[in-house]
């Protein structure tokens, strides 16, 4: 009888196990996603700060008056002002793209440490299954 509990616990560790690298995998592919929406929304900013540049440029280099005011058109205040918000535009998505990482990470951490406090129980359960069947064989010939 002993046998048999023991049988079932173990195979309830196996059903366990299976469930948490099931979950572990799915939160891999969600890992995977953030990472990919997180370099989508960087380059949607790179792209806007590569078009903010030369949008200024064109003004900088078009216009007479621009350049007796300032050496480059990096100089004009509308600049800075015009990065700063494309940056404050961007810059929350990224901030919750790299939360929800963060969080994927700590999940998987998690059950990453249950599997392996999981295959710790496993293998004492296989040394108590394998003594008992070795202590039942042996029995009768005492």
């Amino acid at each position: 009888m002993a046998i048999a509990n023991l049988h079932e616990t173990l195979l309830t560790y196996t059903m366990r196990k299976a469930e948490i690298q099931n979950e572990i995998s799915s939160l891999n592919a969600q890992k995977m996603l953030a990472a990919l929406e997180q370099s989508d929304v960087q380059s949607l900013l790179n792209a806007g700060k590569s078009n903010l540049r030369n949008q200024f440029r064109e003004m900088f280099e078009n216009s007479p008056e621009l350049q007796e005011l300032y050496h480059d058109y990096t100089e004009i205040p509308e600049f800075e002002e015009e990065m700063e918000k494309l940056q404050a535009q961007y810059q929350e998505q990224l901030e919750e793209l790299s939360n929800w990482e963060t969080n994927l990470d700590n999940q998987i951490t998690t059950y990453s440490a249950e599997l392996e406090e999981i295959n710790a129980y496993e293998e004492s359960l296989k040394n108590m299954l394998s003594s008992n069947i070795q202590d039942d064989f042996n029995f009768g010939l005492n």
